[in-house]
C-alpha cells in the first residue's frame, strides 16, 4: 500500500511540475542565438560577438575518447538509464535534505540538456522536477547518441564558448574532431564550473580537473592506463585568445554599424574586415608600451590610434589602453579638442583663396574683442611665410587667417574634408577649440594623402553566412574630388615641412615622404599627431578621460613617438611612393627649401628660436624662396607672392 501511494505521489508531483510547461508534444529544440565571427584582412579570427558557437558535430565525427570523457565524468550510467539516474538522484536528494537546500544536482546528461534548452538556472526543487519531466521527454524523442550530440553542441565551456567545437577552437585553436586526449579531458572537466576552470584564466585548475577526468576514464574502461599516462605526459595548453585585447574596440564598433548593413542577424555570420592583424597588434603594442613607460611622467592615462588607407579602409583601431578596464571607445565615440591639428583646414582655406606656401603674414600680438591668443612660446617673430607658420604652429597667424577669410569658411572646409561634428564658427576655431573624434580627424586628413578625393571610412568589407552566402559586400565609392591637385601639392609641401623643420621632426620616416600636424589643446588636456604617407593615414590622441590637464604633454612629444614607432612597422617591406604633388613639376613651385636652395627671398623673416609651437625645435631655418625670374613668375601666377 505504501508503495502504491508513493507511486501515486510521484506521478502527482510530476504532473504538477508540468503545469507551467507548454504541452510536451509542442516542445521543440530552440534555436541557439546567432554567433558573429569577426575576421581580419588575412581571414584569421579577431573576435566573436553574440555567443561563440562552433560547428554542430555528430558523435561519429568526433574522436571516440571525446564523448567518452564527458560520459565518464558527468554521467557514467548514461547509456543504461532512461533519462534519470535513480542512484545519483537518491544520493542528491539525501544530501539536499540533510543540508536543507539544493547542494547537489544528481543530474544526468539528459537532465543537463533539458535545463540548458528549456529552463532557467534556478536551483529550486520545483525547477528540478520540471527538469525530470523534460528529461523523460527527451529520452523518448531522441536516441542516446543524438542526446549526447545535442548536449555537446549546446553546453557552456566558459569564455563565451558554447558547444564543444567552439570550445576547442577557443582554447586550442583547432576543431573538436582534432583534439588530443589531454585536450578532450580538459574540455570535459570544464562543464562543472566553466567560469572558474576556463584554461584562459585558470590554467592550473583546468589541468588538474583534466587529470581527474583521465582517471575517471580509466576507471570506467574508456581508455587504458597507458593512454592516460601518455596524455599526462603531454598536458593540454590553452592558446592565447585572439580578440581579448584592444581589437575588441573594433568589434564593438562593427556591432554598432552591422545592423544598418544587414539588418537583424538571425543566423551565424562571418564579418570580413579591413583590419590588418599585424598592424592592429603593432598599434596596441606601441600605445600600451609608451603609456606604461612615459604615461606617469606626463600624467597621461589614455590614448587612441586610428590608421586607415588613403581611400578610407581602416587597418588598425585602438580605442583605449586596456579594453578589460574600460570599453569606452576613444577612437570613435570620444570628442576632444584637436588644438593645432585643426590648423591644416585653416591653411587650406587660405591656399584655396589665392595664398601660397611662401605668402607672408605677420606673427605679432592680436586682440579680438578682448581675447588675446598667444604662441606656445609667448614669442613673436614678425613676418613669416605660411609654411613656416604652419610648421612651427604659430597661433597668431592661424587666428589672422581665420579672421581674414572668416570662421565660417574654415568650418566649411573642415566639413568638406570629413569633419562631421558641429564646429563653432568663432575666432578661436582655427586653434582647434571645437571637439572632434580621432576617426573624424584622420578621415579629414585622408584627402591630403590620396590627391584630394573625398572618402568615407569603413571597416566592414564583406558579411557572409557560414555557407558563404554574401549578405553585404563593400563597394568602393567615388565621392569625387574635393580639393584641387595644386592645392593638395601646396598643403603636402607645407605639412612635410612640419616634419622637416617644425614641431614633428621626430616623425620623419627614412626613405618615405611623410607629412602631418601636431596638436595640443588648452592647458595640455589633449595631445595629438596626425600624419600620413601615400600608403597610410594615422592619428594618435593622448589625454585623460576626465579632461584633466596632463603634465605638459604636447603633440610633438609622446604622440609623435607613438606614431613613428607604429608607422615604421607599418611601412616595412612596402614599396616607396611619393605623396600627391610632391614629384610633379608643380611641387617645385612650393618646395625650394626642401631641395636645399640657398636663396632667402625678400621676406625678411628671422630665424625663429628653438622653442616654438607644440615642441622645441633645435633648428628652424628661415623660409627660402626662388630668386630666378621663371620661378618668381610662376609663383606670381599661382598666388605665391600675395
Amino acid at each position: 500500500m505504501l508503495g502504491i501511494w508513493a507511486v501515486i505521489g510521484i506521478v502527482g508531483v510530476l504532473g504538477l511540475a508540468t503545469l507551467n510547461l507548454p504541452p510536451i508534444d509542442t516542445l521543440k529544440i530552440p534555436k541557439r542565438p546567432p554567433s558573429i565571427e569577426i575576421v581580419g584582412l588575412d581571414g584569421r579570427a579577431l573576435a566573436t560577438r553574440g555567443e561563440m558557437h562552433g560547428a554542430n558535430v555528430t558523435i561519429r565525427e568526433l574522436p571516440s575518447y571525446l564523448p567518452r570523457a564527458f560520459v565518464a565524468i558527468e554521467d557514467r550510467r548514461f547509456y543504461s538509464h532512461f533519462g534519470i539516474d535513480p542512484i545519483g538522484l537518491a544520493r542528491a536528494l539525501t544530501a539536499n535534505a540533510m543540508r536543507r537546500g539544493v547542494t547537489q544536482g544528481g543530474s544526468t546528461i539528459t537532465q543537463q540538456l533539458a535545463k540548458n534548452l528549456f529552463l532557467t538556472q534556478d536551483r529550486t526543487l520545483w525547477r528540478k522536477l520540471q527538469e525530470v519531466v523534460l528529461a523523460l521527454w527527451l529520452e523518448r524523442k531522441f536516441s542516446k547518441d543524438e542526446i549526447l550530440a545535442l548536449y555537446l553542441n549546446r553546453v557552456y565551456f566558459g569564455a563565451g564558448a558554447y558547444g564543444v567545437d567552439a570550445a576547442a577552437q577557443r582554447y586550442f585553436g583547432r576543431p573538436a574532431k582534432l583534439v588530443t586526449l589531454a585536450q578532450a579531458a580538459m574540455l570535459a572537466g570544464l562543464v562543472r564550473s566553466p567560469s572558474r576552470l576556463a584554461p584562459s584564466r585558470n590554467p592550473n585548475g583546468a589541468e588538474m580537473r583534466g587529470q581527474t577526468v583521465l582517471m575517471a576514464m580509466v576507471d570506467v574502461g574508456a581508455i587504458t592506463e597507458a593512454m592516460a599516462k601518455g596524455a599526462l605526459a603531454q598536458p593540454a595548453r590553452a592558446i592565447k585568445a585572439s580578440g581579448t585585447g584592444t581589437v575588441n574596440y573594433v568589434a564593438d564598433w562593427i556591432m554598432d554599424v552591422l545592423n544598418d548593413l544587414v539588418g537583424l542577424v538571425e543566423q551565424d555570420i562571418v564579418v570580413e574586415t579591413s583590419i590588418d592583424p599585424a598592424l592592429q597588434t603593432a598599434a596596441e603594442t606601441v600605445l600600451v608600451d609608451e603609456l606604461n613607460q612615459k604615461g606617469a611622467k606626463f600624467d597621461v592615462e589614455q590614448g587612441a590610434i586610428v590608421a586607415m588607407t588613403p581611400d578610407g579602409a581602416v587597418r588598425a583601431l585602438v580605442g583605449g589602453k586596456n579594453y578589460a578596464a574600460s570599453q569606452y571607445n576613444r577612437a570613435v565615440a570620444a570628442k576632444r579638442q584637436p588644438g593645432s591639428a585643426f590648423k591644416p583646414f585653416v591653411y587650406l582655406t587660405a591656399i584655396e583663396r589665392g595664398l601660397g606656401p611662401d605668402t607672408v603674414r605677420e606673427d605679432k600680438p592680436i586682440v579680438i574683442k578682448g581675447w588675446k591668443p598667444e604662441n606656445y612660446s609667448r614669442e613673436y617673430f614678425g613676418p613669416v611665410t605660411l609654411t613656416q607658420a604652419l610648421a612651427m604652429s604659430l597661433n597668431t597667424v592661424s587666428v589672422r587667417l581665420t579672421q581674414e577669410f572668416g570662421p565660417a569658411a574654415v568650418a566649411r572646409t573642415a566639413h568638406r574634408l570629413g569633419i562631421a561634428s558641429k564646429l563653432e564658427a568663432n575666432a578661436s576655431l582655427g586653434l582647434g577649440t571645437s571637439e572632434v573624434s580621432v576617426m573624424e580627424l584622420v578621415s579629414a586628413y585622408a584627402p591630403f594623402a590620396n590627391g584630394g578625393d573625398a572618402i568615407a571610412p569603413h571597416v566592414i568589407e564583406r558579411v557572409r553566412t557560414l555557407t558563404g552566402k554574401p549578405l553585404y559586400v563593400h563597394v568602393p565609392q567615388h565621392f569625387g574630388r574635393i580639393v584641387e591637385p595644386q592645392h593638395i601639392a601646396a598643403m603636402n609641401y607645407m605639412m612635410r615641412e612640419t616634419l622637416r623643420i617644425g614641431t614633428a621632426q621626430k616623425a620623419q620616416l627614412p626613405g618615405w615622404q611623410a607629412a602631418g600636424k601636431t596638436g595640443t589643446s588648452q592647458d595640455f588636456r589633449d595631445a595629438w599627431f596626425v600624419g600620413y604617407t601615400s600608403q597610410l593615414v594615422t592619428g594618435v590622441w593622448l589625454g585623460n578621460d576626465d579632461s584633466s590637464p596632463t603634465r605638459k604633454a604636447t603633440g610633438g612629444g609622446l604622440p609623435v613617438d607613438i606614431w613613428s614607432r607604429f608607422m615604421r612597422v607599418a611601412h616595412q617591406g612596402v614599396p616607396v611612393a611619393n605623396l600627391p604633388g610632391q614629384s610633379s613639376p608643380t611641387f617645385a613651385l612650393f618646395g625650394p627649401s626642401a631641395t636645399g636652395a640657398a636663396a632667402t627671398g625678400a621676406t625678411g623673416a628671422p630665424r625663429p628660436p628653438a622653442s616654438i609651437g607644440d615642441m622645441r625645435s633645435q633648428d628652424l631655418p628661415p623660409p627660402q624662396r626662388p630668386n630666378n625670374s621663371l620661378d618668381g613668375w610662376l609663383l606670381d601666377l599661382f598666388g605665391g607672392r600675395r
